[in-house]
């Protein structure tokens, strides 16, 4: 076949034309490239699925954070108290109670123990993370290994703080021990604070001054 040429002016025409081309498709391959990789907006509330959010939506609320139940304080703590005896009573004891022996004691009343309050709610906060989707597979095998076995072996365990308590069904029991007392630099502490508190020109730590 013999080549098609192109009068002067018609070359010009296709060359504008193959050049707008080219400056289209590189416009168009930057765009992507700053689309692919632009992060989600922080306050997206489909920022967790990589999804970008709608103009003009309130960011949505961040979940509250857990606390130790310890640092909570009335209402707040009665009602964290009795989401975990629910699911204490309902859940954790129905499945992973065991027999109750002298080697495994319980307490009808565990409520009053704070350390085990303590225990059982961090046991709570960690079987809520770990049967969550995000955990994978292995999240409640991970909770059996590393959380259940460890804290009902110290909350149940021949000497700890509920060895006073039910050792028998039959006979239900309930008994506080008393901790240990304040250490001698504590005591002292507070001893020199009460004698001086009226005194207000010495001037001392924890003396108010005149």
């Amino acid at each position: 076949m013999e080549p098609v040429r192109l009068p002067d002016s018609g070359l010009a025409s296709v060359q504008a034309d193959v050049a707008k081309l080219l400056a289209r498709s590189a416009e168009q391959g930057r765009q992507i490239d700053s689309l692919s990789a632009a992060p989600p907006p922080p306050d997206s509330p489909f920022a967790a699925y990589g999804l970008p959010g709608f103009a003009g939506l309130p960011p949505a609320p961040a979940p509250p954070e857990p606390r130790p139940i310890l640092e909570l304080e009335d209402e707040e703590y009665e009602d964290e108290l009795d989401a975990l005896s629910d699911w204490v009573d309902d859940f954790l004891v129905r499945v992973y109670g065991a027999e109750v022996t002298t080697a495994a004691p319980w307490c009808e009343q565990w409520q009053e123990h704070a350390d085990v309050v303590a225990w059982l709610h961090a046991l709570w906060l960690a079987y809520q993370q770990h049967k969550d989707a995000e955990a994978g597979l292995s999240g409640l095998f991970v909770w059996h290994r590393d959380f259940l076995t460890h804290a009902m072996a110290t909350v149940r365990a021949p000497g700890g703080p509920l060895s006073a308590c039910m050792t028998d069904p039959d006979r239900p029991a309930h008994r506080l021990l008393p901790g240990p007392r304040p250490s001698n630099r504590t005591s002292s502490a507070t001893e020199e604070a009460e004698e001086h508190g009226g005194d207000e020109e010495t001037g001392e730590p924890g003396q108010a001054g005149g």
